[in-house]
């Protein structure tokens, strides 16, 4: 039994709390940490109501106050910190767990607030000091990042010899009902989809304008999406440590409506990340918009369809050309029901939960900073579905692609 820090109490640490409190045998003692105490104890009256868990605690922290985390840590005394707030703070996190001698685990990579670039090159300089210090770092442990990434490892250790072509394919086929809104924080999925494109092929990257790249894709119990090519972190850590690909992708689905919001939302400004002035002080228009769209947290009542994420992947097994599909589909409305967050929290969530249970259970070992895909996936994959996320696989298939 374990105690557990959680820092970040929007959709996705809802989720994680919910989870971690489902398993009292793994994760004995539970803390949940913010910069505003108030969503903690919201979350905590509704975790403790419906699991029952006897040692749940609330915080308030400053995650991108290295003092405040140690002191934090160092009073609670967690054998680790999942971290769901914001990407802006995974250095901060990071530096506080060596200093205090636990283990960390996120669900995306760092990206500076500037500028809006996603590499993993700023966690990956850590690998010394946590190798050194005899911890363990988890990277990219929610879905895409994170299940994709373990997808892409069973399909390597069980049924390819090599693969040359990966293509991650994430759908929202849901309904939310409003008239735009992001499924997680605006201001990091606005600044996501709005950079140039990117993906891997013939051992380089070839980059391409917003949404360029595009075509109609199949998703299963969803049907036809229009679906486009972006750069994701994950395929930085999947080429590395799969050097027979010879390309890999990233597809994310969007509605028209989505689109058309978004294009006015850059035409006016409204996506800047760099300071305007406004009435004497500086305001950030990203920011400013992130606090007036819908709390993505606050999207799960009434949220109908299911989200579809996979890997479709060709690669040679036995000297033969194979093609293999393996993903999962999840109902907004059932992940609403159990933790009241909508599906993109919940695909995240659950991971993240899986993947410290599998670090405190030691199926998952190491001193330094690792991405999933680099430990056994099939550990975590027999958990998944158990935890709420099924997955199924099919071989010898059209990829579209």
């Amino acid at each position: 039994m374990s105690k557990v820090l959680i820092i970040g109490a929007g959709g996705v640490g809802r989720v994680v709390a919910y989870k971690c409190a489902q398993h009292p045998e793994v994760f004995s003692e539970i803390m949940l940490a913010s910069r505003t105490i108030s969503k903690c104890y919201e979350i905590a009256l509704d975790v403790v109501r419906d699991t029952g868990h006897k040692n749940f605690k609330c915080a308030q922290v400053d995650a991108e106050n290295v003092p405040e985390l140690v002191e934090l840590i160092r009073s609670f005394g967690p054998e680790m910190v999942i971290h769901v707030a914001l990407p802006y703070q995974d250095l901060t996190i990071m530096d506080a767990c060596l200093e205090t001698g636990v283990h960390y685990l996120d669900t995306a990579n760092y990206e500076p607030k500037d500028v809006a670039k996603f590499e993993y090159s700023w966690q990956w300089a850590y690998q010394g000091r946590f190798k050194e210090k005899g911890l363990t770092a988890i990277l990219g442990c929610g879905f895409d990042p994170g299940v994709t990434g373990v997808f892409t490892a069973r399909a390597a250790k069980h049924h390819f010899d090599e693969i040359h072509y990966l293509d991650i394919v994430d759908c929202n086929g849901g309904d939310h009902g409003k008239a735009f809104a992001t499924n997680f924080n605006p201001e990091i999925n606005i600044r996501e989809i709005t950079q140039n494109g990117r993906y891997w092929e013939n051992g380089e990257w070839v980059e391409t304008k917003p949404f360029e790249i595009h075509k109609p894709l199949n998703y299963p119990n969803i049907g036809a999406r229009e679906s486009y090519v972006l750069y994701h972190e994950e395929l930085e850590s999947l080429v590395k440590n799969y050097p027979s690909i010879k390309r890999a992708r990233f597809w994310m689905t969007f509605g028209e409506e989505y689109l058309t919001h978004l294009r006015v939302i850059q035409n006016i400004g409204m996506s800047r990340i760099d300071p305007v002035n406004y009435n004497g002080q500086e305001i950030i228009p990203l920011q400013f918009l992130k606090a007036v769209l819908p709390d993505p947290g606050e999207l799960g009542d009434n949220y109908t369809g299911e989200t579809s994420i996979g890997c479709r992947i060709k690669g040679i097994k036995d000297g033969k050309e194979q093609t293999y599909y393996i993903w999962n589909n999840c109902s907004h409305q059932a992940a609403f029901d159990e933790t009241g967050a909508q599906g993109v929290s919940y695909t995240t969530g659950v991971p993240a939960m899986t993947g410290a249970m599998m670090l405190l259970q030691g199926h998952w070992s190491g001193a330094g900073v690792f991405n999933v895909e680099e430990f056994n996936p099939d550990p975590f994959l027999d958990k998944l579905g158990p935890h709420g996320l099924s997955w199924e696989e099919k071989f010898d298939i059209d990829l579209e692609l």
